[in-house]
């Protein structure tokens, strides 16, 4: 399971525009990309949009270079005008370009007048030198094997699998893979930022975008004006660890829809949670014995894209009604369409059965952070373990990382806490019932900080800024206007 994102003419910034002096310190030899400025042509409905050079590897900068897209919706009132709010949306792999586009006019009114809502699409993700490895049916296939499996030839066909799309993308993007990860993404922000006219970064990361942003802090503590790290990813985990937690952050959120199934009354699944929960185990076992049809294409509705269609239902409380009405054709008529639909948007698979390259781009970023597991056997183990702390939703989740052990470019760095000494105080936001982050990742990241503080959403749902709730957004807003964060241990409901 991959995790698992307009003026005819515009011009740039005027230099002299309040906080968009370019920072004087400048690292050794990129002077180039660090003076760059963007040329912003408009791209509908107000939008901007812009490509910055980056060196593809930061200790050869007069090697390969890469493109970054941009995208901004420009501050409201110029007057007022603060600087630019960098944003990443998470992933690995989604598109900051798409979600600026699509959620920028959600962002506080506030927000909206003082600061340029600004996304980009990291390297090696969309628009921005995209790792490509894999086709439509590749894809299919890799996402319907079993990944819980039950028998060794199960187990050793998700090996072939996986096998199989490491060596796709060592084919296809071999010389790229080792340069994809966060150090080098969160490099890249330090150069958009100047390039953006801004003497620190403002910066609100959702997700993975919690893990870029500390990695960015770590490296560029001086830098910080203010981040706010939203649905946190707690970066001393080890690569299975961080996989088991997340599974068990899913079975929280199975248990908060089951709850809320049963108080609002007719919950077809039974009439406790505990009914609820059991009832799904066993339509996913049916499942795994015989897989649904559906009405969308010929593909086969296997346990596998079941379990990723619920957890997409799972990331936004929104979402349940559909779940509901999902299972319910599941398993009272054997139609699978609506959980394969769901699965389908969690992949970003498209109607005509090709994706983008949010796939592809997770494994290669998650496969180079961390050191992985050695081979299938240790693999087996950590799925095992998982198994039993989170039994619906932990081999899933622990074996969809499987083709990292294969992965052409590995890492020898092992995971530390990050402590970003020095940096200005970051805001880092946690939710109770968060399926993805679980909110222990956010205490954490945010004890491990030396300038943390912890803000927390007693809700569901994955991340909770954008989410609607007026405390969430008015802390949040607060604190990316006026680099004043909430009291330590602030909790909304």
């Amino acid at each position: 399971m991959a995790t698992v994102l307009v003026l005819a003419t515009a011009t740039g910034c005027d230099s002299g525009e309040k906080g968009t002096s370019q920072a004087a310190s400048v690292p050794t030899g990129l002077g180039q990309f660090y003076g760059q400025k963007p040329s912003w042509k408009g791209c509908r409905s107000g939008f901007e949009c812009a490509t910055v050079q980056v060196p593809l590897d930061y200790t050869k900068p007069s090697g390969e270079k890469v493109d970054i897209s941009l995208i901004r919706l420009p501050a409201e009132d110029k007057s007022e005008r603060i600087g630019s709010l960098l944003t990443n949306p998470g992933g690995p792999g989604g598109s900051g370009v798409d979600f600026v586009r699509q959620a920028a006019r959600t962002f506080g009114n506030d927000l909206r007048r003082r600061f340029d809502i600004v996304g980009f699409d990291p390297r090696g993700v969309a628009s921005s030198a995209p790792v490509s490895c894999n086709t439509g049916p590749q894809l299919d296939e890799f996402f319907a094997t079993d990944a819980s499996p039950d028998d060794p030839n199960e187990t050793n066909k998700l090996g072939s699998e996986s096998k199989a799309f490491a060596q796709r993308c060592k084919a296809k993007a071999d010389a790229e893979l080792p340069y994809v990860g966060t150090v080098n993404a969160a490099r890249d922000m330090d150069v958009l930022r100047a390039a953006l006219g801004d003497q620190k970064l403002t910066y609100y990361g959702a997700s993975y975008g919690t893990y870029l942003g500390a990695f960015y802090a770590e490296q560029f503590p001086k830098n910080v004006r203010a981040l706010v790290l939203d649905g946190a990813v707690d970066p001393k985990l080890s690569s299975t660890d961080l996989l088991i937690e997340q599974a068990k952050g899913f079975e929280t959120a199975l248990r908060a829809f089951a709850d809320d199934c049963v108080k609002s009354g007719g919950c077809p699944f039974g009439s406790t949670s505990d009914a609820v929960v059991a009832k799904v185990s066993a339509f996913l076992t049916s499942t795994d014995k015989k897989p649904l049809t559906n009405t969308r294409d010929s593909r086969k509705v296997t346990e596998s894209l079941a379990v990723m269609g619920i957890a997409r239902a799972l990331y936004v409380k929104e979402y349940w009604p559909v779940l509901r009405q999902a299972l319910t054709q599941a398993m009272q008529k054997g139609d699978g369409t609506l959980l394969i639909a769901l699965a389908d948007e969690m992949v970003e698979r498209k109607a005509n059965g090709t994706y983008s390259n949010q796939t592809d781009a997770n494994m290669a970023v998650n496969c180079v952070d961390k050191p992985n597991p050695p081979n299938l056997a240790a693999y087996g183990k950590a799925a095992e373990q998982a198994k039993k702390v989170a039994p619906r939703f932990g081999p899933f989740v622990v074996w969809g990382g499987l083709p990292c052990v294969y992965w052409p470019a590995q890492t020898e760095q092992a995971p530390k806490p990050i402590t970003a000494e020095g940096a200005a105080p970051i805001v880092v936001i946690g939710t109770i019932r968060d399926p993805a982050t679980p909110y222990k990742w956010a205490q954490n990241l945010a004890g491990q900080l030396s300038s943390g503080v912890l803000l927390t959403f007693d809700g569901d749902g994955h991340t909770a800024y954008l989410q609607g709730n007026s405390c969430i957004t008015k802390a949040t807003d607060d604190y990316l206007i006026n680099a004043d964060p909430p009291k330590n241990g602030t909790t909304c409901r």
